[in-house]
């Protein structure tokens, strides 16, 4: 009875946590689209047939076929392209290339998450000027409505999802199906729409129109936002509910789009379509549905704020981002994470934008850049895997896809003057981030001239002979034990401070999503020896714990501090994220009364 009932849950969890972005583009698509052109038979039939086929190629074929089939152990997104590609390269170039590419990916991808929220809250609230007596809302009382809104939702993310989550599901069921229900009542009105399937007139609108059927095509792009989220989110359910709850979710979306088609050709005059499909439908249910589209966006930027968490976690793990400081939202689940800079980094942006453009067919202008950015990375990413693992008939379908994606993506460089360079600003700021601290890192790295192994050893073996020791044990962090960091040496030989069992903990992220690892190796000189800890680069893990398993009881925690002097602005920029961000052993959530902070310092 469990196996039975297993699949559906699965399905029922993947449309709330997966589907919540793309599942709400209806709202806003053909209303925006309509902003620019006719609402006649024929530019109706044309702009459905560009948007069924846009479903079909960049969601279907891109992302529930070809990306999704490139997992590994079940994870998905860009930095596993990118940890799939790599091995695969044999040039040098090739993988430094590999590597700025995806960080642009990931850059772009924070980007798209400032403007789901603001986009997705802004269009449903605007659909309460269809309520009897409430025309005349103003836009500033839309905006302060949708502030309210954007601002409760990410109060609630210290809290956690845990509990609401499970709600999620269920009630993005009942959105697709009164999206499926709607679109198959306005289409009794005019089936003639249901032509738009064939392809040909969707490619017919693009020849007749010309350089405006381009433009026109970057509005187009915003039915398949939040396509991404297939392959991003395939770690937390597995591909095959996603993929399954994907046939149902297109199926709905596609009936709904040609039911929004039919009803603007006999109601040309429309511009809020969906709602006012609605209010026509059926008036006695519109407050309702107003309310469950509200919900439904809602949950679409959570989805996209989890997933940001989610990226910039991944960053941190694989040392392209600093190490913010990371709370654990459940006690049963340590993958529900909450950032603070990145939560209230995003809502600072998201109030940003609403105010900036005010109203959602003005942000609309601004909207598709980055997701067909990252769409075009995943395309790229993808023909190059196929391609080196001989999969030919994968790579030219991925090839295909990937010229379309680039097709797309030049038709919202339209939209760079008219407020798409707000997309590009957000995104920069993460891409700085990145870049500044990476260098920083490096340079860092090779001013603070580790001492190795060999070297260390003489001094020590002396020290620890001749000076009294302190009872218990003291851990020391390294990136690998023969090369010995400066703290250390600072500690031991000008401090003094000799334990009776001195561990030097080493701590690799591997190139896998998941996994953990902890093992003593032998000791290296009398009361000194190291820990070696691997893990997954999507593992959240509990360090102390590893090493109270191994038998490994510390007293006291020692870790190195840099005090960096420079005149030079990048790394004073660089000199102040690392102020702000909390340190290694504070990042692993040590216990505080433990940790002694050694400072040395740089001058870089």
């Amino acid at each position: 009875m469990v196996k039975e009932s297993a699949p559906w849950k699965g399905i029922i969890k993947s449309l709330g946590l997966v589907f919540g972005d793309i599942g709400t583009s209806p709202i806003y698509t053909l209303t925006v689209i309509l902003l620019l052109i006719e609402p006649t038979q024929d530019n109706i039939t044309g702009v459905l047939s560009l948007i069924v086929w846009t479903l079909i190629v960049l969601v279907t074929i891109e992302y529930a076929w070809l990306a999704m089939s490139l997992g590994k152990k079940g994870e998905g997104g860009t930095v596993v392209l990118k940890e799939l590609l790599t091995p695969l390269l044999r040039n040098v170039w090739s993988v430094r290339l590999v590597s700025t590419l995806s960080i642009i990916g990931i850059s772009l991808l924070i980007g798209d998450g400032v403007i789901t929220p603001a986009i997705s809250i802004l269009s449903a609230v605007e659909g309460a000027r269809l309520i009897p007596g409430w025309e005349n809302l103003t836009t500033n009382q839309i905006l302060i409505s949708s502030g309210i809104i954007a601002i409760v939702l990410f109060l609630f993310q210290r809290k956690g999802t845990e509990k609401v989550a499970s709600a999620f599901g269920p009630i993005m069921v009942i959105w697709f199906v009164c999206l499926s229900v709607s679109g198959v009542l306005s289409l009794q009105e005019f089936p003639h729409v249901l032509k738009a399937v064939n392809p040909y007139y969707g490619i017919k609108f693009m020849s007749d129109k010309g350089l405006s059927g381009f433009f026109i095509l970057s509005e187009v792009t915003l039915c398949a936002t939040g396509g991404e989220a297939l392959y991003a989110d395939m770690g937390h359910l597995g591909r095959k509910p996603i993929v399954k709850a994907w046939y149902f979710v297109v199926v709905a979306l596609i009936l709904n789009y040609l039911g929004q088609g039919a009803y603007v050709i006999k109601h040309p005059a429309a511009k809020n379509v969906l709602f006012e499909m609605i209010f026509h439908q059926a008036q006695f249910l519109y407050v309702p549905f107003l309310v469950l589209s509200i919900m439904a966006t809602i949950i679409a930027s959570q989805a996209m704020i989890s997933g940001m968490f989610s990226i910039v976690y991944q960053g941190i793990t694989t040392r392209v981002m600093p190490m913010f400081k990371v709370d654990y939202t459940s006690e049963k689940l340590r993958s529900q994470i909450y950032i603070g800079f990145v939560n209230w980094f995003l809502l600072i942006s998201v109030l940003f934008i609403m105010n900036r453009f005010r109203e959602s067919s003005n942000l609309a202008a601004a909207y598709g850049l980055a997701v067909t950015g990252t769409m075009s990375l995943t395309g790229f990413f993808m023909t190059w895997i196929f391609f080196l693992k001989k999969q030919y008939i994968r790579s030219s379908f991925s090839l295909a896809v990937f010229i379309i994606d680039l097709i797309f993506f030049l038709s919202n460089m339209f939209k760079i003057p008219h407020g798409g360079y707000w997309s590009v600003i957000i995104a920069s700021i993460p891409l700085s981030i990145i870049l500044i601290y990476t260098a920083g890192q490096k340079r860092l790295y090779k001013s603070l001239k580790p001492v190795p192994l060999a070297d260390f050893l003489p001094k020590y073996t002396e020290t620890y002979r001749t000076l009294n020791k302190i009872r218990g044990t003291v851990l020391y962090f390294a990136r690998d034990m023969q090369l010995i960091p400066p703290y250390v040496v600072s500690t031991m030989f000008t401090a003094n401070i000799i334990y009776e069992d001195n561990v030097i903990v080493s701590i690799r992220v591997t190139d896998e999503p998941f996994g953990v690892k902890g093992w003593p190796e032998k000791e290296a000189a009398p009361g000194l020896r190291a820990f070696k800890i691997e893990i997954g680069y999507m593992e959240v893990i509990d360090v102390e714990a590893i090493l109270n398993i191994n038998s490994i009881y510390e007293k006291t925690i020692f870790y190195g501090v840099e005090d960096i002097v420079t005149r030079n602005f990048i790394w004073q920029i660089f000199s102040i994220i690392k102020r702000l961000t909390p340190a290694f052993v504070q990042f692993y959530a040590l216990p505080s009364y433990k940790l002694r902070g050694v400072v040395t310092r740089i001058d870089m």
